[in-house]
């Protein structure tokens, strides 16, 4: 697929998360403000104090964006760039993102900047780029997708960061936390397009971006995902200790060479679980954890969000 152009003077609709304080969001509206006001770019720019107001304003600017011609904008974490993205996809207006949580699988995968004013620079001259998505019962989602072990993980750790502040460090140790904590192991039936297989594991995690498929170590799995499919990972049944080597081998870039998870490439993939009178699970999509309705139906969508992307951003990058 290839890059198109916008107009130069396509309106942004932005929305921006507050942040976790008054200093912050001052800060991060001040920078958007700045460099596109120097610009001389139209803009709108909506600031969201409650997260619980995010998908309304998503869905408002969305609108807009797409009846002006313009172009719908998020600046936050990866909930409010999947939020943002979810109503740019449904309403079929370009999308850009100003990447501000800890990791930024997202915007790193696509060569924008994790700062601000530069990813706003950046905009400006951007192109637009079709890239794959992923979907779990209708569900989008840019990076990845998870049950088990994995969102009982992100909810700790979103209560420890608000005790110690949001940092990499701090997502560590929370993790090293949890996997101590009591935990039972499921078991799923996966039926992808050529395969059925049976399995227990404490976590099922899929992947939709290469560089996090990377830099725990499963290189050999990466380019399923740039190839137009998501990438399967399960560990194999272990105990605490054997979770914590687990762990540990991700951090260290090592997961592909311990033979402690099973991992392969898929299209499409149904996910069934045995759960008597139980027929709703916790996932974790993007950051955010829901409650969704089994069985679980993934599935790659391939250019489907319409990205703006730096001038000069690698052409084969792909979420």
């Amino acid at each position: 697929m290839t890059d198109t152009t916008l107009p130069a003077d396509a309106p942004l609709y932005i929305v921006l998360n507050a942040g976790s304080g008054a200093s912050e969001k001052e800060e991060r509206r001040a920078a958007i403000e700045e460099v596109l006001t120097a610009a001389g770019r139209r803009f709108y720019l909506h600031l969201v104090e409650d997260g619980g107001e995010l998908d309304e304003a998503a869905i408002a600017h969305a609108g807009k964006a797409c009846a002006n011609g313009g172009i719908l904008v998020a600046a936050g974490g990866d909930g409010t760039i999947n939020a943002v993205a979810r109503q740019a996809v449904r309403h079929g207006c370009p999308f850009g993102a100003l990447p501000q949580g800890t990791f930024n699988y997202f915007g790193r995968t696509h060569g924008i900047s994790e700062d601000l004013t530069e990813a706003v620079h950046a905009l400006l001259g951007a192109t637009i780029r079709p890239v794959q998505i992923g979907s779990v019962n209708g569900r989008i989602f840019l990076v990845n997708a998870s049950i088990g072990l994995y969102p009982k993980l992100l909810e700790e750790r979103e209560q420890d960061k608000r005790h110690y502040g949001r940092s990499r460090v701090v997502a560590f140790l929370s993790a090293l936390k949890t996997i101590f904590l009591p935990h039972r192991r499921l078991r799923l039936t996966l039926e992808a397009e050529d395969r059925t297989l049976h399995l227990r594991t404490h976590t099922l995690f899929v992947g939709n971006n290469r560089l996090q498929m990377e830099q725990v170590g499963l290189t050999e799995q990466a380019p399923d995902v740039a190839d137009g499919e998501l990438a399967a990972v399960a560990p194999k049944p272990a105990g605490k200790l054997g979770m914590l080597g687990i762990v540990l081998n991700g951090v260290l870039g090592r997961l592909g060479d311990t033979g402690d998870v099973v991992t392969f490439g898929f299209r499409r993939m149904t996910v069934r679980t045995p759960f008597y009178g139980r027929k709703r699970i916790k996932a974790a999509v993007d950051g955010e954890v829901l409650t969704l309705s089994t069985p679980l139906h993934f599935e790659a969508l391939d250019g489907r969000l319409r990205l703006l992307v730096p001038a000069g951003s690698p052409a084969e990058a792909l979420s």
